[in-house]
């Protein structure tokens, strides 16, 4: 039985290491280098747990492994990877891929002023008295001669749909046709008989003409080139009746050898030209432009290229991104200091008081007290906006400030300096309940024979709490702190909730808004952005964000001295 095991086990690794070396094998193929890379890692990491005997203890720490390389390490390296790039809206393929779809799609393609009109006949299956989609159809040339739409093969695939389909015309013979007085009413392939159904020619079908255009003609023939005897490729396109003709057509662009300037040595180069005016396509920054008729550059596509640290130095040199930046920055850490400060001010100040032994009541104090960290943030923050802080009809405003000052309501989310008041209430009322837990907690650690020590000397209470109980409390809770800077400073999700990162900052070039904080402000630039998303961007901007907070908690470990050793 254990043999038998044993094989299954040894199969099941074979199996898992074939598809996983497969899996690497294609995503290397498509482009994706870091993630095969870490596929392969993987392999090699699980292989050797395996089978070294000295690593057996790894073999049960494989699943973590496998989640901490896919789902922490690859998405740093791909962050780190992209923030070099100009990847977003409008760099979103590769060149080559770019190159291909100019060179292929059909929407980069024109009638020539030569162009002769084809005459074509739809044929489709009948379900009952209802035609389905099933077609066929029949091209006939200007010279009167007929024949059949072969089979569309797929040229070029874009999100699992066909972005270009390409078929050739064959002759009648290979068909057995239907006739009535010379005219071809039903054709039959394999057992399946094709009606005649329309024709644009023939005013009697104009009737079918919206089934033609809604199922066949616009989903299907549209995005299909097809190619006659002579070479000449045929495209449906509007005619001056509003109706579907089928046209010769040319593609707009094309390859070519030409000699171009490059560092300024004259290189021969394949480049996409424009099949009307002869003229090259500029490729600039990872875009391909044309020119109008003006000589004025107009941008076609563009892919992404690696840009170096464009994306880092225009944070600091660009005036309308540096300035809303700087603002961004200190805000953020004025709200990450002050949002720690506040928590713990209050929390320490309602520890103090349910330490207290001769306080009768205490857990139901304490259970009330901790209904704000229990209850989801994502609720909170709502119920706030909505409900205390909304303008015309929140409690504050309608209740408080209008009805019983009589004055004028406060701006909560269109004045900057009263969303930033919203944004500390909001997350202090969030906070203030973790920082009473762990400094209760803490407090009710420190030995009582301190204090009855402290009282025969003589201390008063407030030297008893500045020479015992804050020194004692920080020991426990300074790396806390510092852990509650390190989130606050990437809490998104109470302000994107409650201000949306609102008011907005004027004069700039990017969403900035007065309560943005770097996380929530890196959202919008590759998520919301009205100029479109830039992932380029918001990555090197994320990668600064990983060494601001990590230089800061640094910097406030060694100052606090929460990780050295008690004894030395």
């Amino acid at each position: 039985m254990a043999k038998i095991l044993r094989i299954i086990g040894w199969t099941l690794l074979a199996i898992f290491n074939a598809f996983s070396i497969w899996g690497a094998l294609f995503l290397f193929q498509k482009g994706f280098y870091e993630l095969s890379i870490t596929f392969f890692v993987l392999i090699v990491l699980i292989d050797y747990f395996i089978f070294n005997r000295k690593s057996y203890p790894f073999r049960y720490m494989i699943p973590a492994i496998i989640l901490l390389f896919i789902l922490v390490l690859y998405p740093i390296a791909f962050t780190i990877k992209t923030a070099f790039t100009n990847y977003g809206t409008g760099h979103i393929m590769t060149r080559q891929e770019v190159v291909d779809r100019l060179l292929t799609d059909p929407v980069y393609t024109y009638v020539p002023k030569d162009s002769k009109e084809y005459n074509y006949e739809v044929f489709v299956r009948f379900k009952g008295i209802d035609p389905t989609e099933d077609f066929k159809l029949i091209v006939i040339t200007p010279n009167g001669d007929k024949y059949i739409m072969g089979e569309i093969k797929t040229v070029r695939v874009q999100a699992g749909k066909m972005l270009l389909g390409e078929a050739t015309l064959k002759e009648l013979d290979n068909f057995d046709l239907i006739k009535e007085e010379d005219k071809i009413i039903a054709i039959v392939e394999d057992g399946k008989t094709y009606s005649y159904f329309y024709s644009p020619e023939d005013k009697e079908t104009a009737i079918n003409e919206v089934f033609f255009k809604s199922k066949i003609g616009f989903p299907l023939l549209s995005k299909v080139e097809i190619v006659d005897p002579e070479g000449n490729r045929l495209s449906m396109r509007f005619g001056e009746d509003g109706s579907l003709r089928l046209k010769s057509i040319r593609h707009l662009y094309r390859l070519s050898l030409s000699e171009v300037v490059e560092r300024g040595k004259n290189v021969v180069k394949t480049v996409l030209v424009n099949d009307i005016t002869n003229k090259p396509l500029l490729e600039e920054n990872g875009t391909f432009y044309d020119f109008d008729q003006n000589g004025e550059k107009v941008p076609i596509m563009g892919y992404i290229s690696y840009v170096g640290t464009k994306n880092f130095s225009q944070i600091f040199t660009d005036p309308t991104i540096s300035g809303p930046f700087m603002k961004i920055f200190l805000w953020n850490f004025t709200y990450a200091a002050l949002s720690v400060l506040f928590t713990f001010v209050i929390g320490l100040s309602f520890a103090l008081v349910l330490n207290n032994n001769t306080l009768k009541g205490r857990s139901i104090y304490r259970t009330l007290l901790i209904i704000p960290w229990a209850i989801p943030a994502f609720i909170s923050v709502l119920i706030w906006k909505n409900g205390f802080f909304n303008e015309t009809y929140g409690i504050i405003n309608k209740f408080i400030v209008s009805g019983l000052f009589n004055k004028d309501s406060i701006q909560w989310m269109t004045n900057p300096f009263w969303a930033k008041v919203a944004v500390l209430i909001v997350n202090t009322w969030l906070g203030f309940p973790y920082m009473m837990t762990v400094s209760l907690g803490a407090l009710q650690s420190i030995p009582d024979e301190l204090y009855e020590a402290a009282s025969i000397d003589g201390a008063s209470k407030s030297q008893r709490f500045w020479k015992i109980t804050f020194p004692l409390l920080m020991t426990t809770v300074a790396p806390l702190l510092v852990g509650s800077f390190a989130f606050n400073f990437n809490n998104f999700v109470n302000i994107y909730l409650l201000t949306g990162g609102g008011p907005a900052i004027p004069n700039t070039s990017t969403p900035a808004g007065a309560t943005d904080i770097l996380i929530s402000y890196t959202y919008k630039l590759a998520f919301e952005a009205g100029r479109g998303q830039d992932f380029g961007f918001a990555s090197a901007i994320s990668i600064l964000i990983f060494f601001i907070v990590a230089g800061i908690s640094f910097v406030n470990f060694r100052i606090s001295g929460s990780f050295e050793e008690v004894n030395r």
